[in-house]
């Protein structure tokens, strides 16, 4: 694997992919700079050796049309403020005044290209077009972990233009060993902690790790298709009935692969989806009608703390509970505080998947775990087992 630690940069131009798709408020300003803060060392590697580097992302979905609202330029100050360096920006990606603008660099400078999805040929991984960007540059760096599951333009068609100066960023070179240390080389006892509402969505995933997991924590709302798959009383919590037999397969599946299995045994149920509604703790396969499970209870808790404990890798993929609300959220609080205290006894702890990166931000896990992933669907098809476009361009 070549990592951006290969190369010597010196009056080297990199055309690195970052990926800059970062919220910006009415006034377009940036309101969270996580990504651009992941990019940073890769940017400042480069300008060390004495190269300078041509910056391309995407922002939203401008479908091929410019829009003024998704321009990068709105972001190139706050590139500059993180990276410390005055960042250029120029109203294109390719043709003569992207190619004169990345000509004039000077090592140590930066330049970053507009918008790349302003072009339809982005998406639709067009040679021409990928061809025209890799004019910009000497070396391709790829450090877009986000976009790595797409085979656009300049995360994959690109690659091929380079011969064998091409390499992963350290971010995506982090997000790669992450995944390899849960999938493949992590110590064991290997836990995944799956949650969120619905088994259809992790279907692939439950599937490709059960030959790589010891444990299995079902959590969130998928535990109520797998409760009254085995004949419990679930009320009017989220179900999906057509996926029942499905779950007891997984089951079947996991007794025959060693996996042990654990799902809650009690749990928090309302009589209403809202943060005021009357509560009480039930056991997991006798909610009442009219109630719904929307929080793990206080005896899965301690179930889940003795398992996460023993645990030497552990992946987490979905709150156990709607964190969202006040009332429901101590149950994925709680499985945060024990990966936090697994991790400072020496467990690798991987969080990837929006709803339970979101949880981990929300509720200050970020630098309490081993690593928190920048990808959400990229970091699902990586568990999936599919290789990524934007990653077998680098290696293959």
């Amino acid at each position: 694997m070549k990592t951006i630690e290969d190369f010597n940069f010196e009056n080297k131009k990199a055309l690195i992919r970052v990926d800059f798709n970062v919220p910006l408020d009415t006034d377009f300003k940036v309101t969270d700079t996580n990504r651009i803060e992941a990019a940073k060392p890769s940017i400042i590697k480069v300008l060390e050796d004495g190269g300078s580097a041509i910056l391309m992302s995407h922002l939203g979905r401008p479908k091929g049309v410019k829009n003024a609202d998704l321009s990068l330029g709105h972001i190139c100050k706050t590139v500059s403020e993180v990276i410390g360096v005055q960042v250029k920006f120029i109203e294109a990606s390719v043709g003569e005044l992207a190619e004169q603008a990345a000509a004039d660099l000077k090592p140590g400078e930066v330049l970053l290209l507009e918008n790349l999805r302003f072009h339809s040929e982005e998406t639709s991984g067009e040679e021409y077009f990928s061809e025209q960007l890799s004019k910009l540059g000497d070396i391709y760096v790829n450090d877009a972990f986000g976009t790595a599951h797409r085979a656009h333009a300049s995360t994959t068609v690109v690659a091929k233009y380079f011969g064998e100066n091409k390499c992963f960023g350290y971010l995506l070179a982090k997000e790669i060993e992450a995944i390899e240390k849960v999938m493949q080389t992590g110590e064991k006892p290997v836990l995944a902690i799956l949650g969120g509402a619905k088994v259809s969505s992790k279907i692939t995933i439950i599937e490709n790790i059960l030959d790589k997991v010891d444990h299995l924590i079902i959590g969130g709302g998928m535990t109520y298709t797998f409760v009254k798959a085995q004949g419990g009383k679930v009320g009017d919590s989220i179900c999906e009935d057509d996926k029942m037999e499905l779950a007891m397969n997984i089951l079947r599946q996991a007794e025959e692969k060693g996996v042990q299995v654990h799902i809650p045994v009690d749990v928090l149920a309302a009589d209403d989806f809202s943060n005021d509604a009357n509560t009480k703790v039930v056991d997991v396969d006798k909610i009442p009608d009219g109630w719904q499970g929307l929080d793990a209870g206080p005896r899965t808790l301690e179930n889940f703390k003795e398992v996460i404990l023993k645990s030497k890798t552990i992946l987490w993929n979905g709150p156990v509970g709607v964190f969202e609300m006040e009332s429901f959220a101590n149950g994925t609080i709680s499985v945060g505080n024990f990966i936090d205290e697994s991790t400072k006894n020496g467990a690798f702890s991987l969080v990837g998947g929006g709803d339970s990166v979101a949880a981990v931000k929300q509720f200050g896990f970020q630098d309490k775990v081993s690593y928190v992933s920048t990808g959400g669907g990229a970091m699902l098809e990586s568990l999936e087992g599919k290789t990524l476009p934007g990653i077998a361009a680098i290696i293959g």
